[in-house]
């Protein structure tokens, strides 16, 4: 760690409520000189906060509740372009049962905190206010009256018994039911079935016109009251989708101030990086991979050809298509693998110099484990003094090599805090640490190093946090982040492999795992090599010399496109990871002597199957001798050759003309002259 702080740190012991030790965390940083503790930073001690202000470096605080405080008086003071920070130690670490022994998880999260994310690429939404309120009866019209003032509001009833005629009508009324809806916020479709609009003459009730089927429209957004099955997987977390249940005047309320500020451009954050060139999932419409597909909850991942296309305006950024994707392809940018890993480095890294024992890391979401952690600091123990929160916009991003890394790096369990309405969503993490665990079992270590809790309750999560078991330790080890994902897991594995208590140099792994090898059943191969045209990862080659299939195994992903193209079905998939540098090297799965032409003597498939046809086609009405046989055992060039030198030649012509010159025309004008004829009669 540098010595020389890149940023001004304020740090402050919030009103005496815990203890921060100034000396030791200054220490633990690589600071010069002991860090100043304020009692109230945000209050009495404001005038340090205003004189770091004016150093013009980044200003890294050590609270996070009084962030909008700091960034109001921050832009007050005309400082508005100065970078702020803010990392919060109180309930993530002072506020515990063991407050004297919180100070390295203090300096941990200090130098977490000083790490600077890449940011997320930006896409733009842009919404004119155009609203289709979708519901039942006077509820319905209710909504669309509240926000015709705000939106451009047209009403789709469901229902129509307790509907009465409006007096005036402001917004166009009509009836049917949602056949169909696509897009997000600023661009939905919608196709209707039994479309019927309302009648001016209603009278004592909403009479309309004559139904139909298919109707089609599109608006900027969708206020759904209507009690029903939503219109999108993924419930109300599409953009641009408000979904309230019509019985519930408070759901209503909150979805109508929600809706009423769907106006205007909106900057959204395209949380998964997209790389078509290494995607796996088919090649000539034989599909392979569908990992991505078979995962993402919202429906924003559609196939397009040989590769996926990710839709960024309704992707809600799971993070689950970037974890159980076997290339990379899919990659997490919100924050990116690198980041994350970087984070973990240093909070293990900073914990233990600082004299931590015992590491833990636990993932979160920002919103529900902060939620979580926030009740357990201020209800009851608190975090134990070890365990080491790390917050992510998505802890369903988190892949197997990611928890592998952090068990590298120091820690000595992983923790995944996942709220109970992702339950559904969990298929992919689940999988993940399975793998992760086949993996650690496999080189010998203890197992129960990686859990996952799905709790609201805070007292659940803490009993689950103090009563987790002491593992032998694994020797921290560094752990530099470079290169795609494979990359990284390649690196993680060599120095998970190396730490083992019983090393193997293969293992097995379970179904699905996106490293292995395949095996071809060389009795049924005919060495077409369609599996090598097929490969979408470079795994499997030819040679120009000979017939045969190389395989790589490093490069392998176990996608399966191979084996689907396979015309004789002789590939299946072994999953397994081999810990030598063997799979670095092109090995030969299935080879044999070329056949040679026996005309011009160039080598062209594989002896075995050009003698098969041979030896089957004897007899055959077209191939009644040796001539016609041999054809078969020539190359493609003399086998033309061949034909057309034979005298049954299908496509010979006759023989061509000779052609008229000049002199030709000479001649037969003086031989008519002499003789009385035409001159046609001397050119035939």
């Amino acid at each position: 760690m540098s010595k020389t702080p890149e940023d001004t740190l304020l740090v402050c012991n919030c009103q005496r409520t815990m203890h921060v030790d100034g000396d030791a965390i200054g220490r633990a940083l690589g600071r010069p000189e002991a860090l100043a503790v304020h009692s109230e930073l945000c209050r009495g001690g404001l005038a340090a906060f205003e004189r770091a202000l004016e150093g013009g470096r980044r200003v890294h605080v050590a609270c996070r509740q009084e962030a909008p405080l700091f960034r109001e008086v921050a832009a007050e003071r005309g400082h508005g372009d100065v970078r702020l920070a803010f990392t919060g130690i109180r309930e993530e670490a002072g506020w515990c049962e063991d407050m004297g022994g919180a100070t390295p998880k203090m300096a941990a999260l200090l130098a977490a905190g000083r790490h600077v994310a890449v940011p997320a690429p930006l896409t733009t939404l842009t919404s004119d206010g155009v609203c289709l309120v979708y519901g039942k009866g006077q509820i319905a019209l209710d909504v669309a009256r509240a926000l015709e003032s705000r939106l451009s509001v047209s009403v789709l009833l469901t229902d129509v018994e307790d509907a009465l005629p409006p007096r005036v009508v402001a917004a166009p009324i009509a009836r049917g039911r949602i056949r169909s809806a696509k897009g997000a916020l600023g661009n939905f479709d919608i196709v209707v079935d039994g479309y019927a609009p309302m009648l001016p003459s209603s009278r004592r009730k909403l009479d309309f016109a004559m139904p139909r089927d298919g109707a089609s429209s599109r608006c900027d957004v969708i206020l759904d009251v209507s009690g029903g099955t939503a219109l999108f997987p993924g419930g109300d977390r599409r953009d641009g989708y408000l979904r309230a249940d019509p019985g519930d005047p408070a759901a209503v309320a909150k979805a109508m101030l929600a809706a009423s500020d769907l106006v205007g451009e909106f900057e959204k954050p395209i949380y998964v990086d997209y790389n078509a060139s290494i995607c796996a999932h088919a090649r000539s419409q034989k599909v392979g991979c569908r990992s991505c597909l078979d995962h993402c909850p919202l429906g924003a991942i559609t196939p397009d050809g040989d590769h996926v296309k990710i839709d960024p305006a309704i992707c809600g950024g799971c993070g689950n298509c970037a974890a159980v994707c076997p290339t990379g392809a899919a990659s997490y940018a919100f924050p990116a693998r690198a980041d994350v890993i970087t984070r973990a480095g240093l909070l293990v890294r900073t914990y233990l110099a600082a004299g931590g024992t015992r590491p833990v890391l636990l993932l979160h979401d920002e919103r529900h484990g902060g939620e979580l952690v926030g009740a357990m600091a201020r209800f009851g123990r608190g975090l134990p003094a070890n365990v080491l929160p790390l917050g992510l916009y998505s802890v369903l991003q988190t892949a197997h090599e990611l928890l592998v890394a952090m068990l590298v790096l120091g820690a000595e369990h992983v923790v995944v805090l996942v709220s109970p309405e992702r339950r559904d969503e969990m298929q992919a993490l689940t999988s993940q640490i399975a793998l992760g665990e086949a993996i650690l079992a496999g080189l010998g270590y203890e197992g129960g190093r990686l859990h996952v809790l799905v709790e609201h309750d805070p007292d659940a999560v803490e009993a689950a946090l103090y009563g987790l078991e002491r593992k032998s330790a694994i020797e921290p080890q560094a752990l530099a982040p470079l290169g795609g994902k494979r990359d990284i897991a390649r690196v993680v594995m060599s120095k998970l492999h190396a730490r083992a208590p019983a090393p193997k140099d293969v293992i097995a792994l379970p179904k699905g795992a996106p490293y292995g090898r395949i095996v071809i059943d060389t009795k049924g191969c005919t060495l077409c090599l369609s599996c090598v045209g097929a490969c979408p990862a470079g795994a499997l080659g030819d040679s120009p010399e000979r017939p045969e299939v190389r395989f790589t195994e490093a490069a392998c992903v176990q996608c399966g496109v191979c084996a689907a193209t396979c015309p004789e079905k002789v590939i299946t998939l072994e999953p397994r990871y081999d810990f030598t540098n063997a799979p670095l090297t092109a090995e030969v799965l299935h080879g044999e002597e070329p056949f040679h032409c026996v005309r011009c003597g160039t080598p062209f498939g594989a002896r075995s199957s050009v003698e098969r046809i041979v030896e089957r086609l004897k007899g055959h009405t077209m191939f009644q001798n040796a001539e016609q046989l041999r054809l078969i055992q020539m190359c493609d060039n003399c086998r033309v050759v061949t034909l057309a030198e034979s005298a049954d030649d299908p496509f010979r012509g006759g023989e061509r003309p000779r052609v008229r010159t000049t002199e030709d025309y000479h001649l037969a004008e003086e031989q008519a002259r002499k003789t009385g004829k035409k001159v046609d009669d001397f050119l035939s």
